[in-house]
């Protein structure tokens, strides 16, 4: 597989657009095609190698292409927006939108990253081994539908409306989530093995939230139906015991939507 290896050289001020940095786009470019890409600073564009020290050839296709970013890029956005194929490796925290709407290959963030994570996510695996903020899988504003394939992972905590829309794919958060997580969930997996605040699954239909930890305020459209123990999802495993709910009934028809929560979910956090 092809590296091409950016470093970031400067302190940027102004967000840049940058999603061009993808395998898709690098592949069958060499250095010097790479470097002349052009991103967005605001209202002006700029060729890459005004922002990064640019080390490599693409390879012969978007598979064939590995992409290694060094340094902080939480000032540039949309990093590996609509890839289908490859590699990317973020050696630091990631900006806005990381892998928003990515089909396929695979993002790693050896770090935080910011709102918007994997929205709209069809496919890949985009894993973050820090931090991540707002709206990760969720749905773009005025669309209905958010992440429908592929896995997120989040070693560390999210913080609200983590999955919102969710249709289909797994999002698996070994930390905390804060509100509204799976918020209008129609479809999918969320794996939460940390705790949880409030507004877990509030308009839900279908799909399926599991908490390892506390929730602080259940929502009140969900009904307890019983309880299960070590829950398996294909290669996901959630061991112990787990009260099973279904819901949300407040949206007013029959729903599938299932919530298991641990044994001890209701005790204070």
């Amino acid at each position: 597989m092809a590296e091409v290896k950016l470093t970031l050289k400067v302190e940027i001020g102004i967000m840049l657009e940058a999603e061009v940095i993808t395998p898709d786009i690098f592949a069958e470019k060499n250095a010097n095609e790479i470097e002349n890409l052009l991103v967005w600073q605001g209202p002006t564009q700029s060729p890459i190698s005004d922002f990064f020290d640019v080390e490599g050839n693409g390879g012969s296709s978007a598979v064939d292409t590995s992409i290694v970013i060094e340094g902080d890029v939480t000032r540039v956005k949309r990093i590996g927006a609509q890839m289908t194929a490859g590699k990317i490796l973020i050696n630091g925290s990631a900006g806005m939108h990381v892998g928003s709407e990515m089909a396929g290959g695979e993002i790693t963030v050896k770090g935080d990253a910011n709102s918007w994570a994997g929205m709209e996510m069809k496919g890949g695996l985009l894993h973050i081994t820090g931090n991540v903020k707002d709206h990760v899988g969720c749905a773009y504003r005025g669309s209905w539908h958010g992440m429908t394939g592929g896995r997120i992972v989040i070693d560390g905590n999210a913080e609200s409306q983590l999955g919102g829309g969710m249709t289909g794919g797994e999002i698996i958060v070994n930390g905390n989530v804060q509100n509204f997580c799976g918020i209008r969930q129609n479809g999918g997996l969320i794996v939460v093995k940390g705790d949880v605040v409030r507004t877990i699954g509030v308009e839900m239909a279908a799909g399926t939230i599991v908490v390892g930890g506390h929730i602080k305020n259940f929502s009140p459209g969900f009904e307890y139906v019983g309880t299960e123990s070590d829950l398996k999802f294909d290669d996901i495993v959630c061991p112990g015991e787990f009260q099973k709910h279904m819901g949300d009934y407040a949206i007013g028809k029959r729903v599938k939507g299932l919530l298991y929560a641990s044994k001890n979910a209701n005790e204070e956090l």
